[in-house]
């Protein structure tokens, strides 16, 4: 004897066929991607990239699912980039300078232009990738860069009240901010960020160069006694947040079209970040008994301008070499940077 299904039925369950068709994929099913970053957990740049991830979670319905790793805990600050590339992990945030020699139409945002914003060294790096779009990083998918606020002299035991003193002094420096403390007189110990603290700690070093950000961020104001602010010799550092070619390459057009726009969301709120934090960082510093800010008169200023001049001019001559328009590039971020500051 046949069964016959009653019309409520028939209802309900084509109603449940639509209802599964247009949930969302739940993670079981979901594109899983790894992101690598250097930056502690607890540090804004860290929760501004898990928020990226989060974003992109809840834009794509969760359809894509991103496990977060920070901290080095997946690779570590200099192999970043290079871990992306070879698919140790999917997306990677680090910075351009760490692969020394990798980035040299890049390298040219980091040089001494006299930055004084995180938000306007941001806006340049982006600007010159647009505008140049090197191959040096299209082995990967570049999601957005940005960069730090002014690099500035700090020290532990001695201040830097003019050039002379920088003489004699090691700082912990890495890629430009090296080449910036030799051009001032100092001697370079090249070391990543994380190894900061416990080489000033220990007297390793007797100062680094770094934006006022990482007083608080690392902590660097615990153990550093004075600040020089040498804005007009002042250096940015380059960050990239890329994906693996190949992993991008296999999201669908609806996806990336969706990540992009995030990504552009995400430069700006890195750059804002960098300022806001640099401000938290400069407070934090002079909460620390008997810290010191050193701001320069016009004359010593014009003084440490000109003693980094030539690694502007060192740098457009090797590009050059290397068959680029070196000028040209340099040219570009100057100008871009004047229109914002």
């Amino acid at each position: 004897m046949k069964k016959i299904i009653s019309p409520m039925v028939i209802t309900i369950l084509f109603c449940l066929s639509l209802f599964l068709i247009s949930t969302p994929a739940t993670h079981a099913g979901a594109i899983k991607l790894t992101y690598s970053n250097f930056f502690p957990p607890t540090h804004i740049q860290s929760k501004l990239a898990e928020a990226w991830c989060r974003e992109v979670e809840k834009r794509t319905q969760g359809k894509v699912k991103i496990d977060y790793y920070a901290g080095q805990t997946l690779t570590k600050a200099k192999q970043c980039y290079d871990g992306v590339v070879e698919g140790l992990s999917d997306i990677g945030f680090s910075v351009l300078a760490y692969t020394r020699g990798r980035f040299p139409v890049m390298s040219a945002v980091d040089l001494p232009l006299g930055y004084t914003s995180g938000i306007a060294a941001t806006k340049v790096v982006n600007a010159v990738y647009e505008k140049f779009k090197p191959k040096e990083i299209q082995d990967t998918e570049v999601m957005y860069l940005h960069a730090h606020g002014p690099g500035l002299v700090h020290t532990r035991g001695k201040a830097v009240r003019k050039l002379e003193d920088m003489k004699g002094l090691k700082f912990r420096a890495h890629g430009t901010s090296a080449q910036v403390v030799k051009a001032l007189g100092g001697t370079p110990v090249p070391k990543p960020m994380p190894e900061t603290y416990q080489m000033l700690q220990k007297g390793v070093v007797d100062g680094a160069l770094y934006p006022l950000e990482a007083n608080k961020g690392w902590k660097l104001g615990e153990v550093t006694d004075y600040c020089t602010r040498n804005l007009s010799s002042a250096y940015t550092t380059s960050f990239f947040v890329v994906m693996n070619k190949d992993k991008w390459n296999a999201l669908p057009p609806d996806i990336q079209k969706t990540i992009r726009q995030i990504n552009v969301e995400w430069a700006a709120k890195h750059g804002k970040a960098w300022e806001e934090s640099d401000q938290a960082g400069l407070k934090y510093f002079l909460s620390q008994k008997g810290n010191e800010v050193i701001d320069q008169d016009a004359q010593e200023a014009a003084r440490w301008k000109k003693a980094v001049a030539p690694i502007i001019d060192n740098y457009i001559s090797k590009l050059d070499k290397k068959g680029f328009n070196g000028r040209e590039i340099v040219d570009f971020a100057i100008q871009t940077l004047a229109g914002l500051q």
